[in-house]
């Protein structure tokens, strides 16, 4: 077989792979690949952890109910994970899983949930969000995990930011802001480490913006001349950030 296929099963695991070594999987990750996916004594799936690549592994089942997962050998090396985090106000359910998912496909490093005065939920099921954070991982051949942070108010964000996160800048996306078109602003920023920030549905409050505008560390572009819903904004503009300044 080729180095790497596509099509082969792909499986997120929390242990460390190593050549030879040998998994033990969720009791529901073994479920899934006895009963659901029907595989059996030495069928191929890929393996990754997050740190150390993606492995070649194979399928050898004890009992009806569990498996254990002998890994072969490394078929593509563990990347380094791009430079921009992805700092958002949580929406509800459905669009906040589509939202995370996307997030990780495009290939953010880092996943900070933001809490403004317009943000409409007040808690965060942060078991939910990781396991939208490993669904995508595992359908989109992504082999760096971003981690998900404890949420934080906008203030206390920027309040500690100089401090926590040195030379990072944070690009706040501004409905309000003259101009429509976010490659002007970009093309005048220097490479380095990033964050993009999305708002709420209703967007910053006045006094939010106000204080994103006088931060040294920020700088507001804009998405076109429509009104986006947050989760499409979160795509668009981790998309134009990562063609012009990040990865891709």
């Amino acid at each position: 077989m080729a180095r790497y296929d596509f099509r082969l099963q792909r499986l997120f695991v929390r242990a460390h792979l190593r050549d030879g070594g040998e998994i033990e999987p969720t009791r529901e990750q073994s479920n899934y690949l006895l009963n659901v996916l029907r595989m059996g004594e030495g069928d191929r799936l890929l393996l990754f952890d997050g740190a150390n690549g993606e492995w070649l592994a194979e399928v050898r089942p004890v009992g009806r109910r569990d498996c254990r997962l002998h890994v072969l050998e490394c078929v593509r090396p563990q990347t380094a994970p791009g430079d921009v985090d992805w700092l958002f106000a949580p929406l509800k359910h459905a669009r906040l899983d589509y939202m995370v998912q996307k997030a990780v496909e495009m290939g953010v490093a880092r996943i900070r949930p933001v809490m403004t005065r317009h943000t409409q939920v007040s808690r965060i099921n942060l078991e939910r969000m990781e396991a939208n954070v490993v669904e995508a991982a595992e359908q989109c051949g992504v082999i760096s995990v971003p981690p998900i942070a404890e949420p934080v108010d906008l203030d206390r964000l920027l309040d500690v930011w100089p401090a926590s996160d040195p030379g990072r800048r944070i690009l706040f996306c501004d409905e309000h802001e003259e101009t429509s078109n976010p490659l002007a602003v970009l093309a005048g920023l220097e490479r380095g480490p990033l964050a993009v920030l999305i708002g709420p549905e209703g967007g910053f409050s006045h006094e939010e913006r106000a204080v994103l505008h006088s931060k040294s560390f920020v700088t507001a572009i804009p998405l076109g001349p429509r009104i986006l819903r947050a989760d499409t904004a979160a795509v668009a503009a981790l998309a134009v950030v990562q063609a012009t300044l990040g990865d891709w």
